[in-house]
């Protein structure tokens, strides 16, 4: 495999931003909205649920193998993550910043990834009451507000007093309602805990922190990242197993922060830095971007390809047509290799790097599919991990042949914009689309509305694509919310 090349050997800070990552985690986090918001009545097809959560029951099975467009969101937006640690950390070093400053701007985000983690599910209409009472909406919009004040970075063009006092009222807010807001309906935490956070975002907080980390002091030495990744393997299967390794692994002194379970998606996010060291290449690249005309058709296929790859292990791997799947999904990454190989130009030769990466990773996560009773996202296998990854570098080729070389930005601009701030997205739906439809009284009708299934998933649809637009507003007016 080709090692990946090194970003401080740009001597220019990137200006551009690398819009296919943002397409990307924006296609992430509206999935995650759309999954949460369509109908569990009825009987919908089962690929359109978590594999292991299957109509009409939904009860969770922990022995169901299988995936699911569901059971992909996930790992598409820690890749994203971990993708963008090279673009942000790089930009930062070639800045002049020492690593001393760099490790503390690492440990300050996840900080505050963990305080979003947490204020945000306190604020979560349903966590504050399970009954249906009207304050919990209100709260849940005052939440909103909080976290908006908390959390947003406000244009350089707005008075600097005043992005100043916003995060400070913000936060002296946010603490003044959790510590006087109660809990009556749960039976361990009444009030403000610790212990109550959205475990997503802390997962993320944690996986953010450490990537970061591991990517900071083997930049220059890609084989050593994938050897931390060889050494967290073993201790992945040990921390279950019993012994002196999963007593020192099960000890820990910030319960409520950290589990060293939450490590295992650095099998996502540790092989996805090296797809962002590329990407930093890439940018410098585009100063002579490529000309489709010539070439076309080649990048045409290789883009039909990669998605090809993708539906063909989601229809396949939920299916259990495990065989035809296997030979099916790689003789299309060998006719993805072919396409790609011998690049002519610097923008092609990173298509060839991900395309030979998306071959590694999907062949090693099909060779432990039959592995702890085939592929399942909790408890997560070895071959979620890395047929996810690759499925993840498949969709990035996807996005970033139609946004460099045929330049569709306008049909991704709605998943850019939402990719960009998605701590917004993240909330919008729980704590300001929902309250405001209760408060109104819109819910009655809506339910009537959406008896059958088919008429919930459109609701669902609408309901993501109210988010979608409200996000890009914010985006579009330059109101970020920044960790």
């Amino acid at each position: 495999m080709t090692s990946a090349p090194a970003p401080l050997a740009r001597q220019t800070p990137a200006v551009q931003r690398a819009e296919e990552l943002d397409a990307l985690r924006g296609i992430a986090i509206l999935a995650m909205i759309l999954s949460g918001t369509i109908p569990f009545q009825g009987i919908m097809p089962a690929w359109m649920y978590h594999a292991q959560v299957p109509p009409p029951n939904h009860q969770f099975n922990p022995d169901l193998p299988g995936l699911t467009w569901v059971d992909l969101v996930f790992p598409l937006f820690i890749f994203a993550l971990g993708a963008a640690i090279p673009l942000a950390q790089s930009r930062r070093l070639t800045r002049g910043w020492t690593n001393l400053q760099v490790v503390l701007s690492i440990v300050k985000r996840g900080f505050l990834l963990a305080a979003f983690a947490i204020a945000s599910q306190h604020f979560r209409p349903v966590v504050i009451s399970s009954e249906p009472v009207a304050y919990k909406w209100q709260f849940g919009l005052i939440g909103f507000a909080v976290l908006f004040c908390m959390f947003v970075q406000l244009p350089k063009s707005y008075p600097k007093w005043l992005r100043v006092l916003v995060p400070i009222g913000g936060w002296t807010a946010g603490m003044i309602f959790l510590s006087r807001l109660q809990y009556p309906h749960h039976e361990q935490y009444k009030t403000f805990s610790l212990y109550r956070s959205d475990i997503i975002l802390l997962v993320l907080a944690n996986i953010a922190v450490f990537a970061s980390l591991i990517w900071l002091f083997t930049r220059t030495k890609p084989g050593l990242r994938l050897g931390i990744l060889a050494c967290l393997f073993p201790l992945q299967l040990s921390a279950s197993d019993g012994g002196w390794i999963t007593q020192f692994l099960s000890s820990n002194p910030v319960p409520w922060l950290f589990n060293f379970g939450y490590l295992k998606y650095l099998f996502i996010a540790i092989p996805a830095t090296l797809i962002g060291d590329y990407l930093v290449t890439w940018l410098d690249s585009d100063r002579q971007p490529e000309d489709p005309t010539r070439t076309g058709w080649r990048y045409l296929a290789i883009a039909l390809l990669s998605l090809a790859i993708d539906l063909t292990l989601l229809i396949g791997l939920q299916a259990r047509w495990l065989e035809v799947t296997a030979l099916a999904s790689l003789a299309l990454c060998f006719c993805l290799y072919l396409l790609s190989r011998n690049p002519k130009t610097e923008t092609a030769k990173p298509i060839q790097h991900l395309s030979l990466w998306g071959f590694y990773w999907l062949t090693l996560g099909l060779a432990f599919e039959p592995y702890e009773g085939g592929i399942k996202k909790d408890p997560a296998t070895m071959s979620y991990f890395f047929v996810c990854l690759a499925m993840s570098i498949f969709l990035f080729i996807f996005l970033a042949i139609a946004l460099r070389i045929f330049k569709q930005r306008r049909w991704l601009q709605l998943f850019i914009d939402n990719g960009r701030n998605p701590m917004i997205a993240y909330v919008a739906f729980g704590n300001l689309l929902w309250p405001v439809i209760e408060l109104a009284g819109w819910q009655e009708s809506i339910e009537e509305m959406t008896k059958t299934p088919w008429m919930g998933l459109a609701i669902g649809l609408i309901y993501t694509l109210t988010i979608a637009i409200f996000v890009s507003f914010c985006t579009r007016l330059k109101l970020f919310w920044k960790t």
